[in-house]
C-alpha cells in the first residue's frame, strides 16, 4: 500500500529590500574630502588677510617715520598706537644678495661710495664753495639720476646761496604717489644713492617740499592740506637720504611751501610744480641762515643779500623754460 502524500501548499516568497544608501553615505569618505577642502580654503583666506594687514601696518610705520615719528619701535619713548600693528612678518626685509654673494647679517640698506659713478678725485674734498666746484657736484648728481632713470626729473642751478637741486614730477613720472608722502621706488633709490655723497660733504643742506595748486576737498583748519603734504614729503626725502648713509646733522632745515613757489606760475597745477628741492649751501650762506634763526649776534650784516634778486630769478626762469615747454600739454 502506497503511503498517502500530503499536499504542501506553496507560499509566495517575499523579498524585502532594505536600502542602506544613507548609512553608506554617512560612513563613506566623500564628505571628509569636501570638509578638508573647505578648511584649507578657509585657512588660505585667513593667511592672505593676515599678510595684507601686516603689509598695511609696515607701510603705516614707514609713513610715520618719514613724517618724523622716529620713536616707533626704536627702543626709545612711546610706540605709536596707529603703527603698532603686527610685530612679526613672514616677508624677509633684508636685501637679496647678488649671485654668488653670501648674505651678511645685520647689513643695512645704506649705499656705499662705490655706488657713485666714476668717482672723480677732484670731488674728494669735503666742502664745495665756488661755482666751479658746485658745477662738478651737479654733474655727478646728474649721472646718479641718469642711473636710476630720473634724468628728466632733475634740474640743477648754481645760485649765490649754493647748488639748487630740483627733483620734480613730469607728465609721465612722479616722485611721490599722488596725494601721498610715500616716495616712488626710483625716488627712494635716487635719494639713497645720494646719501653717501652728502655724507662726505661738510656743506649744510636744506630740504624743501612743493606741491601743485590742486586743493583738497576738506578746507577746514585741521584738515590735511598741501602745506602738510609738502612738509611730509620733505621729511620723507630726509629719511631716505639718512637711510642711504647721510648723517642727520647734515640737514639744517626741512620745510614745506605747498603751492606758494611754483616753477610754472602760468600753470599752477603743472607737474613740474610738484617737486623736492635740495639746496647745498655754501659756508657763508649756512652761517647767515644759522644766525637768522639762532641767537641774535651783533654785527651780523645783511649785505650778503644778492643786489639784484629779480635778475637772478629771470635767469633761473630762462634756464627752466625748456623744461616747462617739454612738460606743457600738446595743443
Amino acid at each position: 500500500m502506497q503511503p498517502k502524500l500530503q499536499r504542501v501548499e506553496a507560499h509566495p516568497t517575499v523579498v524585502k529590500r532594505v536600502s542602506r544608501r544613507h548609512e553608506d553615505e554617512a560612513h563613506g569618505g566623500a564628505w571628509k574630502v569636501a570638509f578638508a577642502d573647505f578648511c584649507l580654503a578657509l585657512m588660505c583666506l585667513f593667511l592672505v588677510l593676515w599678510l595684507l594687514a601686516s603689509r598695511n601696518s609696515e607701510r603705516m610705520q614707514q609713513l610715520l617715520k618719514t613724517a618724523g615719528a622716529d620713536l616707533i619701535e626704536e627702543g626709545q619713548g612711546l610706540t605709536s598706537s596707529l603703527a603698532s600693528g603686527s610685530r612679526g612678518s613672514m616677508i624677509d626685509r633684508n636685501p637679496v644678495p647678488a649671485h654668488g654673494e653670501a648674505p651678511v647679517k645685520g647689513k643695512s640698506n645704506q649705499s656705499s661710495d662705490t655706488d657713485l659713478p666714476d668717482a672723480d678725485p677732484r670731488l674728494s674734498k669735503s666742502r664745495y664753495e665756488s661755482a666751479g666746484e658746485m658745477r662738478e657736484l651737479a654733474k655727478l648728481i646728474e649721472r646718479i639720476a641718469a642711473q636710476v632713470g630720473l634724468a628728466s626729473n632733475l634740474h640743477s642751478a648754481i645760485t649765490p646761496q649754493g647748488l639748487r637741486l630740483m627733483l620734480h614730477d613730469t607728465d609721465t613720472q612722479g616722485m611721490f604717489e599722488r596725494g601721498s608722502p610715500y616716495p616712488s621706488a626710483r625716488m627712494r633709490e635716487l635719494l639713497r644713492k645720494l646719501g653717501p655723497l652728502f655724507a662726505r660733504m661738510d656743506n649744510q643742506l636744506i630740504i624743501v617740499g612743493h606741491t601743485d595748486a590742486s586743493p583738497y576737498s576738506d578746507k577746514s583748519p585741521g584738515a590735511f592740506s598741501n602745506s602738510a603734504l609738502s612738509s611730509h614729503r620733505a621729511m620723507a626725502a630726509r629719511h631716505q637720504l639718512m637711510e642711504g648713509g647721510m648723517p642727520a646733522d647734515t640737514v639744517m632745515q626741512v620745510s614745506g611751501m605747498a603751492d606758494r613757489a611754483p616753477l610754472d606760475p602760468a600753470r599752477p597745477q603743472a607737474a613740474i610744480n610738484r617737486r623736492i628741492e635740495l639746496m647745498v649751501l655754501t659756508s657763508s650762506q649756512a652761517r647767515q641762515l644759522s644766525g637768522m634763526f639762532g641767537l641774535p649776534r651783533e654785527g651780523l650784516s645783511l649785505d650778503a643779500t644778492p643786489p639784484n634778486p629779480e635778475g637772478l630769478l629771470q635767469r633761473l626762469q630762462q634756464q627752466l623754460a625748456p623744461y616747462r615747454a617739454a612738460s606743457a600739454p600738446a595743443p
